[in-house]
């Protein structure tokens, strides 16, 4: 699926952020292996090429099966760093699946929780993180610079038994954008998607998050800077982000993540348009349900299938698209 769009040899490298952060040998492992030169170390490890390169965008068609690495693919590599990311180029995914969060400073960094969560985390000061105490590590209420205290690659994840361990922050989103451009260049491989979740809920506003609208200006500022939006879909479980995205920005594919079992058209009446992805649990999925969403020319990519047997009776089903923890499952 993965056409090569850039010709001639392109020279790469790292740079390996400057300021606390020491390059550690990079991990062994099948996951790993894959990587070539990315150097593993506290999370900014920057892939830039040696020349710049001009790349068409060609969009994907109809027919194309989308397959998406869920938080970069965590069943192999610490979610939602670039690590992982890299790691699912290489596994020739079509799109890199992420959770985007906001600073106290109002940047935009990649993580799936709100807070540093007790199962992957090790701060740099020897603090305790447990279940009881991990909402008090907000990261609204730090800055940047702050989160970047924290170890989100080496903490053992029995969920994940072959998930390699680095060293790895929680990377900015401008960050993670430059270096998976890079390297898509450097390999000549064809540029990825990029499907962001907004992670927030009503109860959370201007506590744990901006509100919608500010929250959604702030990816999208990140976006149009690094000029992806063509390559950019916004998803959320909050229909609010959704709704502000298709009002102010309709040319930007959106997502609706479901995890209820109210029926198709409930949702989407709740939603007040129709998106260009519904994107259920995949276990809501049935073949009538497909049916269903290519009837109203929307694509349906349910969420989170680990399962090669289940891979496959969805795509016969007729799903467009599948997000994974585990990207090797669709070679």
């Amino acid at each position: 699926m993965m056409k090569n769009l850039l010709a001639g040899f392109v020279i790469f490298h790292v740079i390996v952020c400057s300021a606390g952060c020491d390059a550690s040998k990079r991990a062994g492992g099948p996951a790993s292996a894959a990587i070539d030169t990315v150097t593993a170390n506290t999370g900014i490890d920057t892939v830039t090429t040696s020349k710049s390169s001009s790349v068409k965008i060609e969009p994907r068609g109809t027919s194309d099966f989308d397959k998406q690495a869920h938080r970069g693919g965590r069943g192999l590599m610490p979610e939602n760093t670039i690590r992982a990311m890299i790691n699912a180029i290489n596994l020739d995914v079509t799109t890199l699946e992420m959770d985007a969060v906001i600073t106290s400073d109002r940047k935009v960094i990649l993580s799936h929780d709100q807070y540093f969560n007790s199962e992957t985390t090790t701060p740099e000061d020897g603090s305790i993180i447990t279940k009881q105490n991990q909402d008090s590590f907000s990261i609204y209420k730090m800055t940047y610079e702050k989160t970047k205290t924290f170890d989100v690659g080496l903490k053992p994840y029995p969920a994940f038994p072959k998930q390699v361990k680095v060293k790895a922050i929680k990377p900015l989103l401008s960050d993670v954008i430059d270096s998976v451009e890079a390297y898509t260049a450097a390999k000549n491989k064809k540029p990825v998607f990029y499907n962001i979740e907004t992670k927030s809920r009503p109860s959370g506003d201007n506590k744990l998050h901006p509100a919608p609208e500010e929250y959604v200006e702030l990816i999208m500022s990140v976006i149009n800077q690094k000029h992806i939006r063509p390559r950019t879909i916004i998803q959320s479980f909050d229909f609010r982000t959704l709704q502000v995205m298709h009002k102010k920005y309709a040319d930007v594919a959106l997502a609706a993540l479901i995890e209820n079992t109210r029926s198709l058209d409930d949702n989407i009446k709740d939603l007040g348009f129709t998106p260009t992805i519904y994107s259920p649990h995949f276990r809501l999925v049935t073949k009538e349900l497909v049916e269903q969403c290519h009837r109203l020319n929307m694509k349906i990519i349910p969420w989170t299938v680990n399962d090669k047997e289940k891979i496959n009776s969805l795509k016969e089903w007729g799903v467009d698209g599948i997000i994974s923890d585990y990207p090797d499952l669709f070679n």
